[in-house]
């Protein structure tokens, strides 16, 4: 299939992101536009091109807490969440489960309450404007340590906002093992939290093994380790446990690949590992959540009918009910037929 045509097909169906940190939506112009309201002058070219001057993981989180740090006060969050919203309509995402990062801005004086009541009204908004689901996981994050991620499970738990569904363990798991949060994880089942973790990014599988077996995570984030461990690869496909994989991501962080070509997203289906595609961070990585279906098609050698599967497997790992499942994939199959039958002479393959 042309490239043209794959996008207006994809854009044409609708498409679920599970792994996806809100901030990292934000725009050039809502950068600029922080940053003035910060400094009080103009944001100077090269500093904004050097935020996205790195080729590794410590390199990426340390621009993007930076970027945090041009946040003056709770408003600024509407700025991104209208970045937001331009990135769900431009690529008919309907459902999403977006990380929200906290604690940078805590540490700048923000209110956890102020912050959770305008993400909320960013995700009415997506739902009202844009018909899409918004449901958000906040980050207790490896990068500030145990009582800090304690401390971010407590505010969530005092909150008890509707739109926050759960936490996840983000940074850099290098420098913080999934087994020194086994309490907190623990506390968030007990509390009926979902969980959900990175791992298998830039350490071996038996980081993905604790977030299993000692955080009880339901999903996790990235998890490309497995794929070079071709037991555990095995166990992971028998019991369907989902993998949100983020490929143009993983090229940048350049610990298991540096090409496209080479990613394991392939071996993984391939071999029946129940995997979903994201972007991760679109504006840091420079990538759309169609490019990167068109990524996985056009480089991976994928076929249409597989592209539509892991479409289908983004809602299947949602944490939704199977009533509303079902709901997208009647919606996916519907939107995928009627492309088709407006375009008979493309070949559906």
């Amino acid at each position: 299939m042309k490239k043209e045509d794959f996008y207006s097909l994809m854009k044409a169906v609708p498409k679920a992101e599970l792994h996806l940190h809100g901030e990292a939506v934000i725009s050039n112009k809502t950068i600029r536009q922080l940053y003035k309201s910060r400094f009080g002058k103009p944001m100077p070219k090269d500093e904004l091109e050097s935020l996205w001057d790195y080729d590794d993981l410590p390199g990426f989180l340390a621009s993007f807490i930076k970027i945090q740090n041009f946040f003056v006060d709770v408003n600024d969050i509407e700025s991104y969440f209208r970045d937001f919203g331009s990135y769900i309509e431009k690529n008919n995402i309907v459902y999403v489960e977006t990380f929200f990062s906290p604690t940078s801005l805590m540490r700048n004086g923000f209110d956890f309450h102020d912050m959770a009541t305008r993400i909320s009204d960013g995700v009415k908004c997506a739902r009202e404007k844009f018909n899409a689901t918004v449901k958000v996981i906040v980050d207790v994050s490896r990068s500030f340590g145990l009582e800090n991620a304690e401390h971010n499970l407590d505010l969530v738990l005092a909150e008890k906002n509707p739109d926050i569904i759960g936490i996840g363990l983000g940074g850099d798991e290098a420098k913080g093992p999934a087994r020194d949060y086994a309490s907190v994880f623990q506390r968030a089942k007990a509390e009926g939290l979902h969980r959900v973790a990175h791992a298998g990014e830039t350490v071996d599988s038996w980081s993905m093994k604790d977030c299993i077996n000692l955080l009880d995570a339901e999903r996790i984030g990235h998890g490309i380790s497995a794929a070079y461990d071709e037991p555990f690869m095995k166990e992971l496909a028998e019991k369907h446990y989902p993998l949100e994989v983020s490929p143009t991501s993983n090229i940048f962080t350049k610990h298991y690949v540096s090409r496209f070509e080479d990613h394991p997203f392939k071996k993984l289906y391939d071999n029946g590992c129940f995997v979903n595609l994201n972007t991760d961070d679109p504006t840091f990585f420079k990538v759309d959540l169609i490019d990167e279906y068109w990524n996985v098609y056009s480089k991976l050698n994928f076929k249409l009918d597989d592209i539509k599967k892991v479409v289908l497997n983004g809602f299947e790992a949602a944490f939704m009910s199977d009533a509303e499942k079902q709901g997208y994939y009647d919606a996916v199959e519907k939107a995928w037929n009627s492309w088709f039958a407006s375009h008979p002479d493309v070949n559906a393959c």
